[in-house]
C-alpha cells in the first residue's frame, strides 16, 4: 500500500499504536527501510511516564542503532556503577568499565519518549498525536482497518501494537489474559536539593520488607533523583501494603543518608503495574504484533522494560520487512521465534535468579559475594546486570562470540 489518504481511510503499509519506546523503535526502522507508517498515540508529547528512567546496556546499544543522540535528551545522566545494599546493611559498589562508551543512564520519561517520537518523524514516519486507538479493528484479508479516535480509519498491511500492559489492541481481539495485573507494581517519585551520595550515585537497595522486591535512587542533573521501590506480586502483598511502605521509605536512615538531609520530594508520587510474562504472552494475532509491555516483555528479575521495549519493537519491524509481501503467518512466525531467541532463555533465567533474590538469605549471601569478588568480578557483574549481554548467554551456546564482555559501551564514538 502506498502512503495516501482515499476519504474516509488512511491507507498505509504499517500502522502503529502507541508512541512509547516500542511503537517508535519500529516505526523508525521501518520508516528508514523506505515503508509507509502511521503513528497513532491518544498522548500528546512531550508526557510523563511513570518510570523508573532508567537504562541498561541493552537500552542504549537499541537507541544507537536508531540513529539516537542522548544530547536531545536535556537531563541525561550517564551512570559508571550501582551501589548496592543488602537486607544486613552490607553496601557494595559495582563499577561499570571506564569506557569508551556508555553501559548504563538515567533519562526522564518525558524528555526520552518526546526524543524518540521526533527520532521517528525525522526517519520518515506519521505520527498522529493526541488520536488513539479507536477500539475496532476490523480483518479485511490482505489488511486490517483500525478505527482512530479523532481521525480517519487506517488501513495497513500490518499492525503493531505497543500500546502497553492492557493493551487496547489486544482487548479489541480477544486475545488477552482477563484480570491481568502484572508481575510487578511500582511507586516512583521526583526528589530535588539532593546532596548526599544520591546525587551522583545510582543506589539499589534491598530491604527485607521489599522482598521480593527492592528500591532505588537513580541520579539526575542538577542535584535531582529518581526514587522508588518495586515488588514482585506473590499473591500476599495488598497496595494499601504498599502504600503505607512508600509514605515512610524516604526517612529510612539508610535511604536519608543517601540523599542528606536537605532532599525532598518534587510533585506527586505515582504507581504503576509493570508486566514480565514473555513466556506466555500473546506476541501475535493474524496481522498484529504486540511489543513492549503490549507483549510482556519487561525483564521479570529488575522490572526494567525500556531495552526490552526498543528491542521487541525493532523485532517487530524487521519481521514485517523480511516478509511483508508474503503470508502474515511468515510474519508472526519469525516474530515469535526472534522474541524468544533473544528474551525467552533470560527470562527463564532472571526468574530463577529472582526466586534467590526473594528471601533475605539469597540477597544478603549474593552481596556477600560482589563484596569479596575483586575489582573484576565486580565489574563484570556489573555489565551482566545491566544488560550488557543476554543474561543467559552461557546456556545459549547460539549466541556466544569472542568479545562476550569485552565491548566498548553504546555511544563510543
Amino acid at each position: 500500500m502506498a502512503g495516501r489518504s482515499l476519504s474516509p481511510v488512511l491507507i498505509t503499509d504499517v500502522a502503529i499504536v502507541g508512541a512509547g519506546p516500542a511503537g517508535t523503535a519500529a516505526a523508525t526502522h521501518l520508516a528508514a527501510a523506505g515503508r509507509d507508517v502511521v503513528v497513532v498515540d491518544k498522548a500528546v508529547f512531550p508526557r510523563d511516564k511513570c518510570c523508573g528512567d532508567g537504562l541498561t546496556t541493552l537500552a542504549l546499544r537499541e537507541l544507537e542503532r536508531l540513529g539516537f543522540e542522548p544530547t536531545s535528551v536535556t537531563d541525561w545522566q550517564p551512570v559508571d556503577g550501582a551501589v548496592l545494599r543488602s537486607p544486613t546493611g552490607r553496601q557494595v559498589r559495582v563499577p561499570l568499565p571506564p569506557g569508551p562508551g556508555t553501559y548504563a543512564a538515567v533519562a526522564p520519561r518525558l524528555q526520552l519518549d518526546a526524543a524518540l517520537v521526533d527520532v521517528a518523524a525525522k526517519a520518515g514516519a506519521t505520527v498522529l498525536q493526541g488520536h488513539g486507538f479507536g477500539g475496532e479493528l476490523t480483518d479485511r484479508g490482505d489488511h486490517v482497518v483500525l478505527a482512530v479516535e479523532g481521525h480517519a480509519p487506517i488501513a495497513a498491511r500490518y499492525v503493531v501494537a505497543a500500546d502497553g500492559m492492557w493493551s487496547p489492541v489486544r482487548k479489541a481481539l480477544g486475545v488477552g489474559p482477563e484480570g491481568y495485573l502484572g508481575e510487578w507494581h511500582a511507586f516512583r517519585q521526583y526528589v530535588g536539593n539532593v546532596d548526599g551520595p544520591a546525587r551522583d550515585e545510582l543506589f539499589v537497595w534491598f530491604d527485607e520488607d521489599l522482598l521480593p522486591g527492592y528500591a532505588w535512587s537513580f541520579p539526575l542533573p542538577g542535584g535531582r533523583v529518581n526514587v522508588g521501590f518495586g515488588v514482585l506480586r506473590d499473591g500476599t502483598r495488598r497496595i494499601q501494603e504498599m502504600r503505607a511502605i512508600w509514605a515512610g521509605l524516604l526517612d529510612r536512615p539508610h535511604v536519608r543518608a543517601a540523599l542528606g538531609p536537605r532532599a525532598s520530594g518534587e510533585g506527586r508520587h505515582t504507581a504503576w503495574p509493570i508486566p514480565a510474562r514473555v513466556d506466555t504472552a500473546t506476541l501475535a494475532s493474524g496481522r498484529v504484533l504486540f511489543a513492549g509491555d503490549a507483549a510482556m516483555a519487561t525483564d521479570v528479575l529488575t522490572g526494567e522494560g525500556i531495552g526490552q521495549a526498543l528491542l521487541t519493537g525493532r523485532l517487530a519491524a524487521e519481521a514485517i520487512l523480511a516478509g511483508g509481501a508474503l503470508a502474515p503467518g511468515v510474519v508472526t512466525a519469525r516474530y515469535r521465534a526472534d522474541v524468544h531467541h533473544h528474551l525467552l532463555a533470560d527470562h527463564r533465567m532472571s526468574a530463577w535468579l529472582g526466586r534467590i533474590l526473594a528471601h533475605r538469605r539469597g540477597a544478603r549471601g549474593a552481596i556477600a559475594i560482589l563484596d569479596h569478588a575483586g575489582e573484576w568480578g565486580r565489574r563484570n557483574f556489573a555489565r551482566w546486570m545491566f544488560e550488557d549481554e543476554p543474561r543467559a548467554i552461557l546456556l545459549t551456546p547460539s549466541r556466544w562470540h569472542r568479545r562476550f564482555l569485552a565491548g566498548p559501551g553504546a555511544f563510543a564514538r
